[in-house]
């Protein structure tokens, strides 16, 4: 039973997390001191309001130790701003990424990448396009290798968001 634990233990894991939290001032401070007082990394981090209520959505994905990915849940819902924490298992995720790309590139390479990667171009100027695309973080992360070759000028991505299926 002991190497099982210490496998478990030992091996790091991705983790989604969707934490419901009432609309207040130093919420998200809180929350982001719960993984900074142990040396976490939080990978993406993404916080919109609940449509029609006193609350938001905090989605925070993130990479570590199951020991550790547990004990921060179980801290998180320690918080009284904290009304839920989803561990995701099954979820559906999405990343948005935009790029800007200087004009002097092939803008139908460019088109037919994008659509490939559930985007397309949102708008030109006199010296660059603007590409979007949104698609799982996986996928989001090769659109962003293959767009390397184009030069772009700038990248922002968004953040995971995340629903359970």
């Amino acid at each position: 039973m002991s190497s099982f634990t210490d496998f478990y233990d030992s091996v790091d894991k991705r983790e989604v997390l969707s934490i419901v939290v009432i609309n207040r001032d130093s919420v998200l401070s809180r929350i982001v001191d719960l993984f900074s007082a142990r040396g976490y990394n939080i990978d993406s981090l993404t916080v919109a309001p609940i449509l029609e209520s006193e609350y938001s959505r905090v989605t925070i994905v993130t990479n570590g130790k199951s020991r550790t990915i547990d004990q921060i849940v179980k801290q998180l819902n320690k918080l009284v701003p904290v009304k839920t924490v989803t561990e995701h298992k099954n979820a559906i995720e999405k990343d948005t990424v935009l790029i800007k790309i200087p004009l002097d590139k092939n803008l139908s390479d460019i088109d037919v990448l994008s659509r490939a990667y559930h985007g397309s171009i949102l708008h030109a100027t006199d010296d660059a396009v603007v590409v979007s695309a949104t698609d799982e973080p996986h996928r989001i992360m090769s659109f962003i290798k293959i767009m390397q070759k184009y030069n772009p000028l700038e990248i922002v991505r968004s953040g995971v968001v995340a629903m359970e299926r």
